[in-house]
C-alpha cells in the first residue's frame, strides 16, 4: 500500500460524520488542475507504514466514526481490500474517493460490504474527458459503468465535478446533466490554486458563473448544488 497521507481529523470529507482521510499514491489519470499532484508518479514514496494507520486509528476509536480513502487514485492499489477489511474490523465507517476508471473493484468492494460511502468524480462532460483528465485513449465505457452502477443505489453515493475555467464550459454541464440524469447528488466544487497543483495558473469560477452551470444541470439533477462555495 502506497501510504502516503494521513489528515487526521476531517468534517468534511465524509458527510455528516468525523473522519480521517488516508492519502494513496499512484494515479492513472493527470488532470492539470490536480490539487495532489505530489501523489500521481506511481512510483511516489509511502510516508507511513500500514502497521503505522492503523495504531492511529485504534487510539481515535470513539472519536472518529469514519475514514476516507483518496489519493491519487485509489483503485489502483491491489491490497485495497484487505486494507479496508481491517479498518472495517476495527468499526469505522469507510469512504472512497474514486474516479471510476476501476469499476470491477469497485463492485467487489461494495459487493463485499467494504464502502459506506462513494464520492466519484466527474471529471467532465464525454467529448471533453481527454482535455480534463490529461489522459489520450481514456476508456469512457469504464467511467459510463461505474457511474451506472453507483446509480442503483447500492451504498450511498455522490458525483462531483471540480470547475475549472479554461477547461469546462456550458457544455460540460449540460452533457453531465444528461449522462447522469436522475443522480441523486452532485455538486460542483471550484478550482482553488496551491503549491501542489500539476499545472499551476488555471483560475476558478464566480459564484454567478457557477450558479448558471447548476441551472443547466437541475433539470436533469433536481439536486445539484454547490460545495464549499461562498463568493
Amino acid at each position: 500500500m502506497k501510504l502516503c497521507g494521513l489528515q487526521k481529523t476531517t468534517l468534511l470529507d465524509y458527510p455528516g460524520h468525523v473522519a480521517a482521510t488516508i492519502f494513496l499514491g499512484g494515479c492513472n489519470f493527470l488532470c492539470p488542475f490536480c490539487h495532489n499532484s505530489s501523489l500521481i508518479g506511481g512510483d511516489v514514496t509511502p510516508s507511513f507504514s500500514e502497521d503505522e494507520i492503523m495504531d492511529f486509528l485504534k487510539k481515535r476509536k470513539g472519536i472518529l466514526e469514519g475514514v476516507c480513502i483518496t489519493g491519487g487514485e485509489p483503485t489502483l492499489n491491489g491490497d485495497l481490500e484487505p486494507f479496508i477489511e481491517t479498518i472495517k474490523d476495527l468499526g469505522y465507517l469507510v469512504k472512497l474517493d474514486t474516479n471510476g476508471h476501476q469499476p470491477q473493484v469497485l463492485k467487489t468492494l461494495i459487493s463485499h460490504g467494504l464502502l459506506d460511502y462513494v464520492a466519484m468524480d466527474i471529471k467532465a462532460g464525454k467529448e471533453n474527458y481527454k482535455k480534463a483528465s490529461g489522459v489520450t485513449g481514456i476508456r469512457m465505457e469504464q467511467l459510463e459503468k461505474s457511474a451506472a452502477f453507483l446509480m442503483e443505489g447500492q451504498v450511498p453515493w455522490e458525483f462531483r465535478t471540480t470547475t475549472v475555467k479554461g477547461i469546462h464550459t456550458k457544455d460540460d454541464f449540460l452533457a453531465i446533466g444528461q449522462w447522469l440524469k436522475g443522480s441523486s447528488r452532485y455538486y460542483l466544487q471550484n478550482y482553488v490554486e496551491s503549491e501542489d497543483v500539476l499545472c499551476p495558473g488555471y483560475e476558478s469560477f464566480s459564484k454567478r458563473e457557477l450558479e448558471d452551470f447548476i441551472d443547466i444541470l437541475r433539470p436533469y439533477l433536481p439536486n445539484a448544488s454547490l460545495r464549499g462555495v461562498t463568493e
